[in-house]
């Protein structure tokens, strides 16, 4: 009796191990959305950027600050000024706050005010 219901256990465990393995692999990895701020070139102008980018600008799109921040421990070459991730529950979602007049007001800003880069990649 205790062997049955043991096996039972040992397989039951097995079967809802593969089923939310299976549903792992079928959910979509996020994507996020780097920016790489090496230089304030202007720091006054770039201060008109900051209430721009606030957490309400990403929230229409499924967007969310992971990191935002000036606080970086160099490990291996020089550490950037800013650092931002920004997730996303899509690549398609991710483009479309891209692609906002919202953000092209903020990426103009910062291209004129700092050496910085933006670039999106996929979750895993």
């Amino acid at each position: 009796m205790k062997f049955k219901l043991a096996l039972t256990l040992v397989a039951g465990l097995a079967i809802g191990g593969g089923a939310i393995q299976g549903l792992h692999a079928q959910a979509t990895p996020p994507t996020y959305v780097v920016v790489d701020i090496s230089d304030i070139t202007d720091p006054e102008g770039f201060k008109a950027l900051i209430p721009k980018a606030s957490p309400e600008s990403l929230a229409s799109f499924g967007g969310k600050y992971v990191v935002r921040t000036e606080n970086i421990t160099a490990v291996d070459g020089p550490a950037p000024k800013r650092f931002v991730v920004i997730a996303f529950e899509t690549l398609e979602k991710a483009n479309a706050w891209s692609n906002s007049a919202g953000t092209k007001e903020i990426n103009a800003i910062r291209a004129k005010t700092t050496k910085s880069r933006e670039f999106i990649v996929p979750g895993m």
